[in-house]
């Protein structure tokens, strides 16, 4: 074991160009496809902008030593660093504070919102596993029947099967003839995740509702019910529009919604079963199944409190739903769901130990995610239901998916699923944490799994410094970051991820599972009543006031750092607004960028993603340090800025492109801004460098398509790649 002293170097591996960002970037792709799997403790509960466990576990090391071809040895060693302090201000998922303990570093985490305060707070917290079971089991016991029975249906031999899915489609009223118009975009209601191996799929026959097996790329199907003819890939609705199938007028969906009094109502079609003998079916909805709900809704009705009655504020983020009429955040769930949801609150609001409580909440509190009106089917072959914020946004679905809530062994996003998906997994990789070494099997990439080399991230949780001070353990809290109870110069190094500058506001989002959390335990960790939104925190589409509130908790950052410290974070933004907001948080709380280099960002498939041109899926890690600390460092003149940002950014450009990585238009630009933005911190007052960004912008857009033309070069070749240190390596040339 290896155990160094706190004091960080006077240049880290971290600052150093040979820092090797594109072989961190290759650990995190293979993350980044599983990473529910190979970081599971960050999984618990959702949060957005869930950042890469070997990222930050590369940063910590780089930070904390001097030599950058040292790093990648100790990424696969036992590393430990006792007496270095982490504190991150934006705790989020809890990324830094769950790495920085791995390394056996003292770890500070805050964040203003309680949701993330609360899930971190129990994938840390040091309860035993066999009471974890137990209590699951109780619950099982007192709650599994009751809800399942809502699940139970006869079949035509008389047996009973359970329903793994139901589907149900929007329907609003023709504003033209009053006919119901059900939003279907598609009559192809199931297919497999990866339709060319596997076309078949499943069509409702717009005639009779019967279910039909077709190819999923097919545009003519004849019902097997009715001999209706058909396309099963066109239904009324074509993006915001709908055609009345009885009068053929068209019309804005969202318009004619808001000519009722209250969301779109929904209509159940189909159901997939597990039959006795074990297959699955596709079934035609019948008059048992619309018996059942209803049975579900009554009650219901007869339950007191049942549910968190709230309404949805308006926002950025919640001006979407508002505009589908949901005004309160209990009309985002069916009935059935409704009463399911409420007997799993009272039997988990009934655990006598508060720890075990507050944990079995956030299952709960994950649960939600899956199970409400806005998740959809994702098909065969995968885990079946899309989850509410696939999207990272409120977005209604069309055609939602009602998953078992309960669940079976072959549904998934079910409480008893994500108590072994997801709670068990978690509680697995705190007491026995691994690291992902990348491997050659079959020809292709993958990874094995190395333990032995992090110490567990079980640990007590304190509430205040003067605890951490004297007991250890980590310090969580739940506040504003640009306030803290921290001292002056009492941290060794400060690694986090801020929030987005404009298009995802967390809080908004976050009272979505809040309402229910505060519904559920007596007291929560927060005074802001039945929202999350807090006055202090740093999300705003204004680009000033996100840069002086993100300024704020950097210079409580400045403050508490010690003076050889470095705040070390990680960014990304595609427009130059977000990238002068940065640079006037990080000058204005008396910082200067030391160094700026591109790695791997979140899964390079997720669906925000794939529905932008030019994605982002490069993150920039920024190391600073305090401007009195670092004045005596050499730096470029203001005229010649742009050609030495463009020279490194070459450079790292290029090393990202030899891996095999491809880089869109928007990567290259990031890594170009980022040292645009490390040189103006170190040579320009504010005022002078906004104005040299805005002279600059076409000078911008000429280098980025240079890189850009270079990288797409240089990725063509066949690269060569190493990771590793002494017990663990390993090279390979990575498929085009």
């Amino acid at each position: 074991m290896i155990s160094d002293s706190a004091v960080p170097p006077a240049v880290s591996a971290l600052e150093d160009p040979s820092f090797p960002f594109e072989v961190v970037s290759v650990i995190a792709e293979l993350e980044s496809w599983r990473k529910e799997i190979n970081r599971p403790i960050y999984h618990l509960h959702k949060w957005w902008a869930q950042r890469l466990g070997s990222v930050f576990r590369a940063i910590l090391i780089g930070a904390l030593t001097d030599d950058p071809v040292k790093v990648m040895d100790m990424f696969y060693r036992p590393v430990r660093f006792p007496d270095a302090t982490i504190f991150d201000p934006f705790m989020g998922s809890g990324t830094t504070i769950g790495e920085a303990l791995k390394l056996g570093c003292r770890a500070i985490g805050r964040d203003i919102n309680p949701v993330p305060y609360l899930a971190v707070k129990n994938a840390l917290r040091n309860v035993s596993r066999d009471d974890v079971l137990a209590t699951f089991h109780a619950i099982e016991r007192d709650v599994a029947p009751r809800i399942r029975r809502y699940y139970l249906v006869p079949l035509e031999t008389g047996e009973q099967a359970e329903v793994l899915y139901y589907f149900w489609v929007k329907y609003v009223a023709c504003p033209s003839c009053g006919a119901s118009v059900d939003l279907f975009s598609s009559y192809i209601f199931a297919r497999h995740a990866y339709p060319h191996r596997n076309p078949d799929a499943k069509a409702l026959c717009p005639n009779c509702g019967a279910i039909n097996s077709v190819r999923y790329d097919a545009e003519r199907a004849t019902c097997v019910g009715c001999t209706y003819v058909f396309n099963p890939q066109t239904g009324p609705v074509q993006k915001s529009m709908a055609v009345c199938p009885q009068c053929s007028a068209s019309f804005s969906i969202v318009r004619a919604i808001r000519l009722r009094n209250g969301p779109p109502e929904h209509r159940l079609y189909a159901k997939l079963v597990l039959m006795p003998d074990g297959t699955k079916a596709y079934l035609k909805a019948d008059e048992s199944d619309r018996v059942l709900y209803q049975d579900a809704a009554q009650a219901l009705a007869a339950r007191q409190n049942a549910y968190p009655v709230v309404p949805i504020e308006e926002g950025y983020n919640t001006a979407q739903v508002r505009r589908y009429q949901y005004y309160w955040w209990h009309q985002m769930f069916n009935h059935r769901q409704l009463l399911g949801l409420s007997l799993l609150a009272e039997r988990i609001k009934a655990i006598e130990d508060l720890s075990l409580r507050e944990l079995f909440t956030c299952l709960f509190s994950s649960v939600l995610e899956f199970n409400n009106l806005f998740a959809s089917y994702k098909g065969e072959g995968t885990g079946a239901v899309r989850h509410m914020f696939s999207h990272h946004i409120l977005k209604p679905e069309r055609t939602p998916l009602e998953a078992n809530l309960w669940g079976t062994p072959k549904s998934s996003g079910a409480f008893s699923t994500l108590f072994r998906t997801r709670l068990l997994r978690a509680l697995e990789y705190r007491d026995n944490p691994f690291e992902i070494l990348p491997v050659i099997a079959g020809g292709r990439v993958t990874s094995k799994k190395v333990y032995g080399i992090s110490a567990p991230l079980s640990q007590s949780i304190v509430g205040s410094y003067d605890e951490f001070r004297d007991r250890g353990g980590v310090y969580l809290s739940c506040g504003d970051s640009s306030r803290t109870d921290l001292p002056d110069e009492s941290v060794t190094l400060i690694v986090t991820d801020p929030p987005f500058f404009d298009n995802v506001h967390y809080s908004e989002l976050a009272d979505f599972f809040y309402v229910w959390q505060r519904h559920i335990l007596d007291q929560v960790p927060t005074s802001h009543g039945t929202t999350t939104r807090a006055a202090g925190e740093v999300q705003s589409r204004d680009a000033d006031l996100f840069a002086r509130r993100l300024g704020d908790v950097f210079a409580e950052c400045h403050r508490v750092l010690r003076a050889d410290g470095l705040l070390v974070f990680t960014y990304h933004h595609a427009r130059s607004e977000g990238w002068f907001a940065v640079l006037s948080a990080i000058v204005n709380a008396g910082f200067v960028v030391t160094a700026a280099v591109p790695v791997k960002s979140e899964l390079s498939r997720a669906t925000p993603k794939q529905q932008t041109h030019h994605p982002i899926d490069i993150d920039v890690i920024f190391s600073c340090r305090k401007r009195c600390a670092a004045s005596s460092r050499r730096y470029p003149r203001s005229s010649m800025l742009l050609t030495k940002a463009s020279q490194v950014a070459k450079a790292q450009v290029a090393r990202l492109a030899r891996t095999g990585r491809r880089l869109s238009r928007n990567d290259v630009r990031v890594v170009l801004m980022a040292q645009v933005v490390t040189l103006l911190s170190q040579t320009l007052s504010i005022d002078n460098a906004r104005e040299w960004l805005r002279s600059r912008e076409n000078d911008i857009d000429a280098v980025v398509e240079d890189l850009f033309a270079h990288a797409q070069i240089i990725s063509k070749q066949r690269p060569l790649v190493a990771v590793g240190g002494r017990e663990h390596t390993w090279q390979l040339s990575l498929p085009i």
